[in-house]
């Protein structure tokens, strides 16, 4: 049983089939705000001051078309479950996400094609205030999202300069060790195989530190990873683990089987069909769920791909 205050606000609603305009106005306003159905004609928000105002408003609207609506503070005390409802704003926030990604990847492969700028400028701007729209009804931090801003930002770098022709020398992990390494609150999939990766195969001393995201400048000795910007993010169709593996000429059949795992969740593109993915999905996001603290999560996770990574290099 659910104990404690109010964690939820509900709008429940009945809508006359006439206007029939005022059902989809009404339905495209509830999406703007992020509200997601718990069942027929009853959304929910998570409660706040912002929420409970939307939420008015949309009322008022149902109201003046000649319906009922009515705002109710909400604890789910059997039947649903605050992890449910928390389950819904993720599924619908990575469906966002998944649609707005596999437009970035048309961009992408679209402004390599062309190498135009002004052809690809239009759309990226469009792209980016379309992530910012989804970014503010992201309640609870869908994974989706650092695939989203990875894609862009690698677009917004062949803007700017256009990749060269042949792939440049294999850096050295020398000359990275005993850096800050820093990226973006909220670790999830990516930036965890990523820091993962980091401190068993390329800087052994490493220090991670989680800051806001966009508009960050690095301090010296600093490299930022998975994030806008960053020294070491997504480029075109790879992730920042399988980046990381070709900047770094990280040659290990073992690495490039977790790497296929770490694309497929990540991208959610199915590229290799790793049937592992699944479950090491499953996996992180239980490992999320049960460590708010960014520390902690790269703490389990990198238990989590030692496990994964000896499987791989040991397997007969």
């Amino acid at each position: 049983m659910t104990t404690g205050p109010p964690r939820w606000l509900l709008l429940i609603h009945q809508i006359p089939p006439r206007p029939a305009y005022l059902r989809v106005k009404v339905g495209r306003r509830l999406q703007a705000l992020g509200a997601v159905a718990i069942k027929n004609s009853v959304y929910a928000l998570p409660r706040g001051e912002q929420a409970m105002e939307d939420f008015q408003w949309v009322r008022r609207e149902i109201v003046s078309g000649g319906g009922e609506a009515t705002v109710c503070d909400a604890l789910f005390v059997e039947g649903h479950t605050d992890a449910d409802v928390v389950a819904l704003f993720t599924k619908a926030r990575d469906a966002d996400y998944a649609a707005l990604a596999a437009e970035a990847r048309a961009l992408a492969r679209a402004a390599q094609r062309r190498r135009g700028a002004d052809e690809a400028r239009p759309s990226l701007l469009r792209l980016r205030k379309r992530l910012a729209e989804v970014i503010a009804i992201d309640f609870f931090g869908a994974p989706g999202r650092e695939a989203v801003e990875g894609l862009l930002a690698v677009i917004e770098a062949r803007v700017r300069n256009p990749p060269p022709a042949t792939p440049g020398k294999a850096l050295s992990a020398a000359g990275y060790r005993g850096r800050v390494w820093v990226t973006r609150r909220g670790v999830q999939v990516d930036r965890i195989a990523s820091a993962w990766l980091i401190r068993r195969f390329i800087d052994a001393k490493a220090r991670f530190k989680f800051v806001a995201g966009g508009g960050y400048r690095p301090r010296p000795k600093e490299a930022r990873f998975d994030m806008f910007q960053a020294e070491f993010t997504h480029d075109g169709d790879l992730c920042t683990f399988e980046v990381l593996l070709r900047r770094f000429g990280i040659d290990d059949p073992a690495l490039r089987a977790v790497a296929e795992i770490v694309h497929d969740i990540d991208l959610k593109d199915a590229k290799f069909g790793r049937p592992e993915a699944a479950g090491l999905a499953r996996l992180l996001t239980g490992i999320a769920l049960m460590n708010a603290g960014d520390p902690a999560r790269l703490a389990h996770g990198g238990a989590a791909f030692d496990a994964l990574y000896e499987s791989f290099r040991r397997k007969p």
